[in-house]
């Protein structure tokens, strides 16, 4: 009876011990990728990668025989730490202050925020800029749906989005003016790029070649188009198949944060029949 308690007792000792160790994997795997979101974009990103070519160097000296240059790969990575901490004290004392105050682990959330704030901002300041002065815009916002085929049409970019980068690109007369601007992700993937014109027989006649392209790829993508009226300065936003029309800067500002980054407007069976007139 006690021999069958000992295999007992061992064999649940032996669980815990696998258990311990799988829940010491995930917190370390943890705690390196929250190194790794809380210094992205940040300088430290080209330091990391330094720091792993140094240690390859060391791997590979110590397989080759190569003694001298293993010395030296062993001091810089001796001391190397220490600079480290030298070089990037402001962001290890920023660190600690958001560990201390319990910020650390809602950093990610905080930058993707902000980063859409970013990205809302400068699409609204663009477009306000280029409605302003009827300066006419073509803006193509990619989805679920790929985009690769009409960025393949288009001058390759692949920048960041900023509204002076965005109102240069539609300067009257400019290389890249001509075509539309797609974006994935959060970067201005290509300029110039052709868009498919709409055939519906429903689309107003007042309408332009920008506003039948942005609702010719909402017809075949779930993208979202922001279209600037070269004739009127008029704001528009094609969603789901449904062109709004004749947007304020702050409906504007509404429609794009909730379609691109909020829930998805729900598409009506009419919708082709609200091309007729304004819709808000």
């Amino acid at each position: 009876m006690s021999f069958i308690n000992e295999i007992t007792q061992f064999t649940d000792n032996v669980w815990i011990r696998m258990l311990m160790n799988i829940l010491d994997i995930l917190l370390v795997w943890f705690v390196i990728y929250k190194i790794l979101t809380l210094i992205r974009g940040t300088k430290a990103v080209q330091l990391l990668k330094g720091i792993f070519v140094i240690i390859i160097i060391r791997i590979i000296t110590v397989y080759a025989g190569l003694n001298t240059l293993g010395w030296m790969m062993q001091q810089v990575i001796n001391f190397g730490f220490l600079a480290i901490i030298i070089i990037f004290q402001p962001e290890l004392r920023r660190a600690l202050e958001q560990l201390g105050r319990g910020k650390l682990f809602a950093r990610s959330n905080l930058q993707e925020d902000e980063e859409r704030t970013r990205l809302v901002s400068a699409m609204s300041k663009s477009v306000s800029y280029m409605a302003k002065r009827r300066i006419g815009a073509l803006v193509s916002i990619e989805r679920e749906t790929g985009l690769n085929d009409y960025v393949e049409t288009g001058i390759p970019m692949f920048s960041e989005i900023s509204s002076e980068l965005l109102i240069n690109i539609f300067i009257p007369n400019t290389p890249l003016h001509d075509g539309a601007v797609i974006v994935q992700k959060n970067k201005i993937a290509a300029a110039a790029c052709y868009l498919p014109l709409s055939e519906s027989p429903f689309i107003s006649k007042e309408l332009g070649t920008r506003h039948r392209a942005a609702i010719g790829i909402s017809e075949v993508t779930d993208a979202i188009t922001i279209i600037v009226s070269e004739e009127t300065g008029a704001i528009s936003l094609t969603v789901n198949g449904d062109l709004h029309r004749d947007l304020s800067i702050e409906e504007f500002e509404a429609r794009l944060r909730k379609a691109w980054f909020g829930p998805e407007l729900e598409a009506t069976n009419t919708s082709k029949w609200s091309w007729r007139g304004n819709k808000k």
